[in-house]
């Protein structure tokens, strides 16, 4: 049975990496970096003047834009930014040729938050798109070349800089959808194309830490628990209602103390303390765990 209150102590159960202890200037990569949960890495990440943080994005330009309008981000010389559509594999191969050069050659943190998710499957049951077989296969299709594929060439072509790199941690941001457990124990419907592209990334971080874990190198599935990041906004009534019913069920018991959405603010902060604290060391290779570093998904 899960457990039904959050426990915080997976979080705290070592004391945190001190990133000014690093030898050299903390690196940091975050693809998808240019909205959301990205763009709060970026930010977050970035408030250290020593930290060098570069984000990678589809549109290099219009990121640029929105972080010279950025009051806090502005005069934040530390920031770096490069065009990668995370499905072209020549993209992400010269962004590395490009990070190489400012870093030296090596990297602490590759944060993979760029992903898909389309309102397709958001409210329904997988029974419930029966129907739909063709856009089935376009959906499942696109979301496993962005959230699966693209990150297997992006961990593989990044491993270089990671191996040279101190901190050396690849986190993915996955999903509390994708465990089967709170699946199989809670009747949880919604999203079942998104889900099995996360399912699919929990493995492919569990089978790149089998591989390399005894370099040091740890990989990890985290997920950033239910973010407001505008998902829902266009959702209609009888959407909205289906999303409410699923987790009118599920929250009185299993997850009492939740509050409703959280922002990416809340998040990363949460997220951060996580990924300080995730070591191979300490078990977290090849896991996947909530923002509060167990398995509490809400």
């Amino acid at each position: 049975m899960l457990t039904m209150q959050v426990q915080l102590q997976g979080v705290f159960r070592a004391t945190f990496i001190n990133l000014a202890e690093l030898t050299t200037m903390p690196s940091f990569v975050i693809t998808g970096a240019s909205r959301g949960i990205g763009y709060e890495f970026l930010r977050q990440f970035s408030s250290e003047p020593g930290n060098v943080v570069i984000g990678l994005v589809r549109n290099k330009l219009a990121t640029d834009r929105k972080i010279s309008e950025d009051p806090t981000l502005k005069d934040r010389s530390n920031i770096h930014t490069f065009t990668v559509d995370i499905t072209n594999y020549e993209h992400i191969q010269n962004s590395v040729s490009e990070v190489s050069k400012i870093t030296g050659g090596s990297l602490d943190f590759l944060i993979a938050n760029a992903g898909l998710v389309t309102p397709f499957d958001q409210f329904d049951g997988i029974g419930d798109l029966a129907d739909q077989a063709e856009q089935i296969t376009k959906e499942l299709r696109d979301m496993f070349d962005v959230n699966v594929i693209g990150n297997i060439h992006l961990f593989n072509l990044f491993l270089p800089l990671i191996q040279k790199g101190e901190a050396k941690k690849i986190i993915a941001i996955t999903s509390g959808y994708s465990d089967v457990e709170l699946t199989r124990v809670w009747d949880v419907t919604l999203a079942p194309l998104y889900s099995a592209s996360k399912a699919a990334l929990n493995m492919i971080m569990a089978k790149f830490s089998a591989q390399y874990r005894k370099d040091g190198i740890l990989f990890l599935g985290l997920a950033p628990g239910q973010v407001d990041v505008g998902h829902n906004e266009e959702a209609t009534p009888e959407q909205a209602g289906r999303f409410g019913a699923v987790f009118g069920r599920i929250v009185p018991q299993y997850a009492p103390t939740f509050k409703g959405l959280i922002t990416p603010t809340e998040s990363v902060s949460l997220m951060r303390r996580v990924i300080e604290n995730a070591a191979v060391e300490k078990g977290y290779g090849g896991d996947f765990v909530s923002q509060f570093g167990n398995k509490q998904w809400l």
